[in-house]
């Protein structure tokens, strides 16, 4: 499934940023999460849970990411972008001076990719689509980000038509896949190379997306 071009000496600390303001209504999102929470080495984050006013506490962030090797933000894909705390968590956190600028090298060499359920089809993310761009294109901002820190971006990991899925079967298979997708970079078995350029890091698991109608993402 992988190619063992990335082998490192130790495994990778890996550091999701779950970001979900509805968790309750939550069907994707919520089992993709609970697939990886048992892994060694990997810390979910759950920011709406920590900061249900959005009073982010900034110093234990950028702790936190100082502690990991790669940083996963998890969230739906609200309006071609984030929820609002991820938003914030980047105004506040990746400070000029820490993050970026002269003497901001906290995050320089770390992995970063988002995680994110859409409510269309993959169809509709295409040029000749609904949407008119692809997901990653639209996630553009965050590579952009990633560029600034010195870090290395890799393409998403896409669940679309997160509501139309047919069965938990189905669920369960992107469940899987994304935690197939965590473990290869906490061990380095990961061809970072072609994840960085691939369109999905689906892709690169030989993952096929899921099809379905237009609706909120889950």
């Amino acid at each position: 499934m992988f190619r063992a071009t990335d082998m490192s000496d130790s495994p990778r600390r890996i550091l999701v940023l779950f970001a979900h303001p509805v968790l309750e209504r939550s069907r994707v999102n919520r089992r993709l999460v609970d697939a990886i929470r048992d892994l060694p080495g990997v810390t979910v984050h759950d920011l709406y849970e920590r900061y249900p006013t959005l009073g982010i506490n900034v110093p234990s962030e950028q702790a936190l990411l100082l502690e990991h090797d790669v940083v996963v933000f998890q969230h739906p894909f609200y309006w071609y972008s984030t929820p609002a705390i991820l938003k914030e968590w980047q105004d506040l956190v990746l400070e000029h001076g820490w993050a970026y600028g002269e003497g901001g090298n906290a995050l320089v060499g770390k992995i970063t990719f988002n995680a994110l359920t859409t409510g269309g089809p993959a169809l509709a993310y295409r040029r000749e689509g609904y949407n008119r761009f692809t997901v990653r294109e639209l996630l553009t901002p965050y590579d952009q980000t990633a560029h600034l820190c010195g870090m290395k971006f890799l393409a998403p990991f896409v669940v679309h038509s997160s509501l139309k899925l047919a069965t938990d079967h189905d669920v369960s298979e992107h469940s899987t896949r994304y935690r197939e997708a965590l473990i290869a970079l906490r061990d380095g078995t990961m061809d970072l190379d072609r994840a960085a350029k691939a369109e999905q890091l689906n892709d690169v698991l030989g993952a096929r997306g899921a099809s379905g109608v237009m609706g909120n993402a889950s």
